[in-house]
């Protein structure tokens, strides 16, 4: 289990079912495995056979329905662009029309479908929990009708808040839940964890992905890690012309993540003498390689957009500072 890197988190997480709050926000940096926390506390909160240390059995049947993605008493709320966002609807539930394009926001409709759902009466005679991820995600109509769940909360309700900035949320929401905090795991064990998934080279991923061990593990085994990959040849070969043929936008973010964490690390290189990602940086200019860093931060918001890729890559690289 991954709460195995983060024991003294879960153990926080265990301790507070003597005395549960109505809503906890579970955040830190992404990949860390915030939601895979969440998931599994609101496993142990419909598990019927609860095991040392608060875990989950894995076996009963409320266990077994969350595992199936079935259980009635759990809701996720996610954006349409999120794979998982199928949550079952509620018996008596008419189907909506959906658009044509999966929003990739928290949309309103499910906010407020969320208040009916938290105010029946559970299906297995215990919690109803609704899991918020990213909760970043809601726009300000969506979080405000939240809101009025966090203020006056139905009995046997339970909200559990996922967010990689939880500054981006409203004030009021984040005042009404109960802060707990992920941090990244320590790397010795995050590395062995990504081992034992059959990760080769877990310390290089892992390095890349800041620390982060679900990220780390995304890039060795994803499409992406291969994208990231072929960057990473381009620059250690000098090839401009080879990075700036970007044939598609999935091309570009992968470019402007490489280019964006190679000069953090020559940043850091000047300023400590140490990288932080991994890259065999060199010392350099610090100023020059930071605001080129921040620039592509703006760029890798810029690749979600249709761009034409080219011209897009082309004026990244045309950016590059000077050794």
């Amino acid at each position: 289990m991954l709460s195995e890197l983060h024991k003294t988190t879960w153990s926080r997480l265990a301790g507070l079912r003597d005395r549960l709050p109505h809503a906890l926000l579970l955040h830190g940096a992404a990949g860390v495995g915030k939601l895979a926390l969440a998931e599994q506390f609101a496993r142990s909160l419909v598990c019927e056979s609860l095991q040392p240390g608060g875990l989950p059995c894995g076996r009963c049947e409320g266990c077994r329905w969350f595992l199936a993605g079935s259980h009635p008493d759990i809701r996720f709320l996610e954006p349409e662009t999120m794979a998982r966002n199928v949550a079952a609807a509620e018996e008596g539930d008419e189907p909506k029309a959906r658009d044509a394009k999966p929003s990739n926001q928290i949309r309103i409709e499910q906010a407020r479908a969320l208040g009916d759902f938290v105010h029946v009466v559970s299906h297995r005679g215990g919690y109803r929990v609704a899991i918020v991820h990213p909760a970043e995600d809601m726009n300000t109509a969506t979080a405000n009708s939240l809101l009025k769940n966090l203020e006056e909360p139905p009995a046997g309700a339970v909200f559990l808040l996922v967010s990689h900035r939880p500054a981006r949320l409203l004030p009021t929401i984040r005042s009404r839940c109960v802060s707990v905090p992920v941090p990244v795991p320590e790397a010795k064990a995050a590395a062995a964890w990504l081992a034992a998934q059959g990760v080769r080279n877990a310390e290089r991923w892992l390095a890349f992905a800041g620390g982060a061990p679900l990220r780390a593990l995304e890039y060795a085994t994803g499409e992406r890690g291969a994208a990231i990959e072929r960057v990473l040849r381009g620059v250690a070969a000098g090839d401009r012309s080879a990075l700036a043929d970007a044939k598609d936008r999935e091309a570009l973010e992968p470019l402007a993540e490489v280019l964006q964490k190679m000069a953090l690390d020559r940043a850091f290189a000047s300023l400590t003498g140490r990288t932080r990602y991994g890259s065999a940086a060199v010392a350099g200019d610090a100023r020059a390689w930071l605001a080129y860093a921040r620039s592509m931060g703006r760029h890798r918001t810029l690749t979600r957009h249709p761009l034409n890729p080219r011209l897009l890559a082309a004026e990244m690289l045309a950016d590059l500072p000077e050794d």
